[in-house]
């Protein structure tokens, strides 16, 4: 009668350390997709942004009748430039409302280039370095010649 009445109501050690251990790799594996997810859409929004930043150069070349200097930099979207070539037709409230030229997903600036007919905007994307390869590689508006 003693061993009917066995006792089954609990998980060896073992049983829970298997568990422990499932659930950390389905976690690990999780959170390298979700990482993944984040990654590639702060670099879709990267690219949107740049997008955005031409559009709005492309405007301050018809305006101005060039692009503004690297020097003038993208500042120049946001502020009439005061040094270089002045612009005439600056608009009075800029061709950006901001008070600071809008950053990269990674809140680090935008490079910008530019002898005034031609421009580049580029991020050194999410490893915050220059150069990189696969998802570490640096987001040019413009594919960069070598």
């Amino acid at each position: 009668m003693l061993h009917l009445l066995r006792q089954s109501g609990g998980f060896s050690l073992i049983e829970i350390l298997i568990a422990l251990t499932l659930l950390g790799i389905a976690g690990t594996f999780v959170a390298g997709q979700i990482f993944k997810q984040l990654t590639e859409g702060q670099i879709k929004a990267t690219n949107i942004q740049m997008g955005n930043y031409k559009s709005i150069l492309q405007d301050f070349r018809r305006k101005c009748g060039r692009y503004p200097t690297t020097d003038q930099g993208l500042e120049a979207l946001i502020a009439k430039p005061t040094a270089g070539k002045e612009c005439k037709n600056y608009p009075p409230d800029a061709f950006m409302e901001a008070d600071e030229v809008p950053r990269d997903p990674w809140d680090e600036e935008y490079f910008y280039e530019s002898d005034g007919k031609k421009f580049n905007i580029w991020s050194y994307g999410p490893d915050r370095e220059e150069g990189g390869e696969g998802s570490d590689a640096d987001i040019y508006l413009k594919k960069k010649k070598n």
